[in-house]
């Protein structure tokens, strides 16, 4: 299977390395921050080679920067290749953003403006770095902040649209369509149920800060109830999707992440009943979190 159902998984983090490395606990898998590992040596790569021989593990990157109007990095590329034929990971997964333009880096995961012409753009892009990696990668929706008066349609036919023109997949982050439905005042729901199913090969969870008149995705919480809720919401439409929870910023012990991915099975089973192979039927919309 192209992305097989890897069950519920944590990103792996430094602060963690003595804990697993010492008792392999009991995880079902690790996604790894691709640009920590891009290196010719040393010890994280050390370590990554005792975990990968324990557990599988996905690539996520925050560099390619797949939307921007400079040309695709080919030494990032020849790199991330190198790091996936090492390691062979499960699937390799980045951001549908840009972050850097004219040879400047931001480090921000930017919005693209949602058009018929950022989607050949983005699925020219995408295609070529399918062709250097010599397999499909899963894109990300990000958290938004800011929207583009001459975007033509909702996100999520442009990401949709950019995954069926690139065919290439999608890790639909849950908490992302939540701070971004909160921001904008459109439905998640209306997000969820609109995503093409066959494209949803992972979903993200974390946690976000309530601001007052606008939700930041700052990965430091826990996973808040209501987007657990919708967590449910989406495995009832896309079945079995491997899940990950992310906790970037004041990261606590390994036990509570542990704790944070057993309740992601937990909310699971009850929606979906058995972890049986996906199924795409579409569900009835049992709530609303139109902003």
């Amino acid at each position: 299977m192209e992305f097989p159902f890897l069950g519920f998984g944590l990103g792996l983090r430094p602060k963690h390395y003595p804990e697993i490395l010492d008792a392999y606990p009991a995880v079902d898998w690790f996604e790894i921050i691709s640009e920590n590992f891009m290196v010719p040596g040393g010890r994280p790569l050390h370590v990554l080679e005792k975990i990968r021989s324990h557990y599988p593990i996905a690539l996520h990157g925050v560099s390619l920067s797949i939307g921007s109007t400079d040309p695709l990095n080919p030494d990032y590329l020849q790199q991330l290749s190198s790091l996936a034929r090492r390691f062979e990971p499960a699937w390799v997964s980045d951001h549908l953003c840009w972050s850097g333009v004219g040879g400047h880096t931001l480090h921000d995961l930017l919005p693209l403006p949602y058009t018929e012409e950022a989607i050949e753009h983005v699925a020219r892009r995408v295609q070529r770095v399918q062709d250097a990696l010599g397999r499909r990668i899963l894109l990300e929706n990000v958290s938004t902040y800011l929207q583009y008066r001459h975007s033509t349609m909702p996100e999520w036919e442009f990401l949709g649209g950019v995954a069926e023109r690139a065919d290439c997949g999608i890790l639909l982050d849950i908490n992302n369509i939540f701070v971004s439905a909160f921001n904008h005042g459109f439905s998640a729901l209306d997000y969820v149920d609109n995503v093409p199913a066959g494209r949803v090969h992972q979903f993200h969870l974390a946690g976000h800060s309530d601001k007052g008149p606008f939700l930041h995705d700052t990965h430091d919480h826990p996973v808040a109830s209501a987007v657990w809720d919708l967590y449910a919401h989406a495995v009832r439409r896309f079945g079995p999707v491997s899940t990950l929870v992310e906790w970037d910023d004041r990261i606590p012990p390994f036990a509570v992440l542990q704790a944070e991915t057993h309740h992601a099975k937990k909310v699971f089973e009850a929606a979906h009943g058995c972890t049986e192979p996906r199924s795409d039927a579409t569900i009835a919309v049992e709530a609303d979190y139109r902003a």
